[in-house]
């Protein structure tokens, strides 16, 4: 550990040593602060402001703004930022991550950028990954800014347009990534100007940021509307996969968690649904549903990846273990478990505005973060998000005793010795934090600990409301906590009286995390502040990650060896290989998260142009010129199709553009023939484009300039919002069939940018017709109003595997067994779809 730590320090120590420096001169201002009212503390906000206007950048200021926040914070809060902390928040001004242990005060660094940062006036966001965290730190932090003179707001999912509209408003604004995501969805959904909450994205600072970044980054946020489909193939799918037999009717790879059908499966699936091939392009729906519901059964499980509550499925989050309420799996899956739970099927959803948390926070000016554990992520930072990881150094040298993972051969011997150990350690009156990975692990340490009549707490999933509560308290004398994961982050856990005298918070792991830096977190809930504290894990052969990573020969090693269950070995080789296997996870962890960045940056350039146009259609008081270019538009590329300059004019189909100037633009007869006869595609066009800018001008003389310039606005939005809907509907199917040109040796990601730009000129083109033919021959009402085209509700799906799914393969043409494999998994054929034949 010790080692390793030198090896980081080494590429921080210059960033450091400017970083001292910095605060050396903030420190050097004590006095001169000191010396100065409640008042003229007060004013320095107001001096800050003026010379900020007149010139001076944040970073002129910087120096002076932090001795002031440190002054304000001895006298509002009773506390005093440190040397470190100092060092931390010039870190975040400077749009970086701060990597500060558990207990080294993050909160209080962050008003110093915060405070800095405000100055500006355009608004700074502090981002924090639940609603109680963000009302906690805008209760308390807002006290202090307050006291200096400046505003907060707290934005929360239960607040209506204009109460979130005054948080934004605010100088400093506090509240969840989720709820910062969807209002930037929502604003760009709203149909009035004044109905958007959000300013300008400048500054946001992200508590437990690599939680938010890195854990989260595959979660879109999507706000999504009912899509009217049938329930009844859910259920069917479901009695169909329920009549199969493992390893003869299905396979399952326990490593990528893929369910797939053998041979057996496949014709036992014919059968039952009375098909001729299961792969025909017709039965694609079906083969569909078959595969949600095997996912469903075989590798989604009840306790683990949900829970049933009150008759719905509620997910819970693999890395906080918390119930996601009001998210739903996407691609049916979530269906599909409805229907293996038998409760009720609620339709597929349809997707309206999404975004992923990666392109939401990299639309800010500047972005910084802060967490105890980023260093093993810093490459996907800096990559990504243009952020540099700092590892500020502990205020008081780290004492915690972390001991070396003891493992056993199964996991009954382990969950023994882990009770044996909480036992005997409560006996002593030490306080334990039991970290799970599970729910159902942490309800059977609860079983097995209420035998041996050990009082504890439990803090899973399905009880988090008492969250801070139970961890404030999982410090004092006796207390033992089972929780997991990371439960309780951002929640400090303070020793109680005689606790150092034992030996401070022993914190207990079940087992290892696929994430080394979630074992680090849970390492780092004891010996904070310079406290003692001893972690532990406790390993066992049959645990999922040993499981996936190969533990066989070393279990089958054990058992030769004659030990028992109650004979632990603490083997550097176990614990190096079960590094290795994190190191492999994240790994491919990260290529999902960087493979989904590359689809959705698709999407995202579109997003744009989108969200642009939208602005404009709102903030523009005439209209009319924007109108007039489509329907030239229109106009341009209907001549174009029936009367192509490349073809002889007896060629020409004259009577489909008369059909469409007075089916979409034109009343009968303004335009004929005869009109049209002699002339070259540029003539018509002109021709065509005259008369209807002369019937326009009639519509706007019977209606009022200003009715019509309402009714372009109304056309306008539901032209682009209705377009936009079926488009990103559109590109979600492309998206998840796109894998399967991989089978003829195309690159899906280039398939999919493509047709995906294809899609998105083909969809401005029925914008534009919709306008034209809607603004030429609807008409106009006296009490117009706009309307939002459909309604969406806020849901995060769980993007069930990113990566490629695998599917089985019929194989037309021969395959070379060392050649890729043609589903397009990157493995060679002999070792994916090759072992099936």
């Amino acid at each position: 550990m010790v080692a390793f730590l030198d090896k980081v320090f080494d590429a921080n120590k210059r960033e450091i040593k400017r970083l001292e420096k910095k605060a050396n001169q903030i420190e050097s201002l004590a006095a001169d602060m000191e010396k100065l009212s409640d008042d003229q503390l007060r004013q320095k906000t107001e001096e800050f402001k003026q010379r900020y206007q007149n010139g001076e950048t944040l970073d002129d200021l910087l120096v002076e703004a932090f001795a002031v926040v440190r002054e304000g914070a001895k006298r509002v809060l009773g506390l005093y930022p440190y040397h470190v902390q100092l060092m931390g928040g010039i870190t975040l001004h400077e749009g970086n991550i701060a990597e500060m242990k558990t207990g080294e005060g993050k909160t209080l660094t962050a008003t110093m950028p915060v405070y800095l940062n405000a100055l500006s006036g355009k608004g700074v966001h502090v981002v924090t990954v639940n609603e109680y965290l963000a009302s906690r730190d805008a209760s308390e932090m807002g006290e202090l800014y307050q006291f200096l003179g400046l505003t907060v707001g707290l934005n929360l999912n239960s607040m209506s347009s204009e109460e979130k509209q005054q948080a934004y408003a605010a100088d400093i604004t506090y509240g969840t990534n989720n709820e910062f995501g969807f209002d930037y969805l929502r604003d760009n959904m709203v149909v009035y100007l004044e109905q958007k909450v959000q300013r300008p994205l400048h500054f946001a600072v992200i508590d437990e940021v690599d939680s938010i970044l890195i854990d989260e980054a595959r979660t879109p946020l999507i706000i999504s509307g009912q899509a009217e489909k049938s329930t009844k193939l859910y259920t069917q799918a479901n009695a169909f996969v329920r009549t199969l037999n493992k390893e003869t009717d299905y396979t399952y790879d326990e490593k990528t968690k893929s369910v797939l059908l053998t041979e057996e499966g496949i014709t036992k699936a014919e059968k039952y649904f009375g098909l001729k091939n299961l792969f025909d392009i017709n039965n694609v729906t079906i083969n569909h549903h078959i595969n949600q519901a095997l996912k469903a059964i075989v590798s989604m499980h009840r306790d683990v990846d949900y829970v049933v509550q009150d008759g719905e499925i509620v997910i819970v989050d693999q890395f906080t273990g918390r119930l996601m309420k009001g998210r739903r799996f996407s691609e049916g899956l979530h269906q599909a478990i409805e229907a293996k739970e038998a409760v009720e099927i609620q339709n597929e959803s349809m997707t309206m505005a999404t975004i992923t948390f990666q392109n939401y926070f990299r639309m800010y000016e500047k972005l910084a973060g802060m967490t105890g554990t980023a260093k093993t992520e810093e490459e996907e930072f800096r990559n990504i998000y243009n952020m540099k990881v700092v590892v500020i150094p502990t205020n008081r040298p780290i004492v915690r005793d972390d001991r070396p993972d003891l493992i056993y051969t199964t996991m009954e011997g382990k969950f023994k010795a882990v009770v044996e150990d909480i036992k005997q350690r409560y006996d002593l009156g030490q306080p334990v934090l039991v970290g799970t990975v599970a729910i159902e692990t942490s309800e059977l340490i609860s079983a097995m600990l209420k035998k041996k009549g050990v009082p504890h707490n439990v803090l899973n999933a399905k009880n988090h409301e008492r969250e801070a509560e139970i961890i404030a308290q999982a410090g004092q004398r006796g207390a033992v906590t089972i929780a997991t994961n990371m439960a309780g982050r951002g929640t400090d856990i303070k020793l109680g009286e005689g606790v150092v005298q034992l030996g401070g918070l022993a914190v207990i792991g079940t087992e290892r995390h696929e994430s080394r830096r979630i074992d680090n977190q849970l390492r780092g809930r004891s010996g904070r502040q310079g406290d003692p504290g001893i972690t532990q894990f406790y390993l066992s052969m049959e645990d999922e990650l040993m499981r996936r990573f190969g533990s066989d020969n070393m279990k089958s090693m054990m058992e030769r060896l004659g030990m028992d269950d109650n004979q632990p070995i603490q083997s550097k080789m176990v614990s190096k290989a079960v590094e290795s296997a994190q190191k492999r996870v994240e790994g491919n962890n990260f290529d999902a998260r960087k493979q989904l960045l590359q689809y959705d940056d698709v999407l995202r350039q579109q997003r744009e142009i989108i969200y642009n146009q939208r602005n404009e259609v709102l903030t523009s008081e005439n209209l009319r010129e924007i109108v007039e270019n489509m329907i030239k538009s229109v106009i341009q590329r209907t001549v174009g199709l029936n009367a192509p300059e490349h073809e002889d004019e007896e060629e020409w189909n004259l009577q489909g553009i008369v059909d469409y100037v007075h089916a979409n633009l034109l009343p009968e007869g303004d335009i004929t023939l005869s009109d049209l006869r002699g002339k070259d595609p540029e003539e018509m066009v002109d021709l065509i484009f005259t008369k209807v800018k002369l019937r326009y001008n009639e519509k706007e003389e019977a209606f009022g300039q200003e009715n019509m310039r309402e009714f372009e606005k109304v056309i306008l939005l539901r032209s682009v919002d209705s377009k936009w809907i079926d488009h990103i509907d559109a590109m979600d199917h492309l998206r998840q069939g796109i894998h399967l040109r991989a089978y003829g040796q195309i690159d899906p990601l280039r398939e999919y940018q493509s047709e995906g730009f294809a899609m998105f000129e083909q969809m401005i083109a029925a914008i534009e017709e919709d306008t034209a033919k809607y603004i030429m021959k609807a008409e106009i009402q006296e009490n117009l109003e706009r309307e939002e085209v459909a309604k969406g509700q806020a849901v995060v799906p769980i993007e069930e595997g990113e990566k490629i799914k695998k599917r089985p393969v019929r194989r037309k043409a021969q395959v070379g067994r060392n050649a890729l494999c043609p589903c397009g998994s990157g493995k060679k054929y002999k070792n994916c779809h090759g072992k099936m034949e």
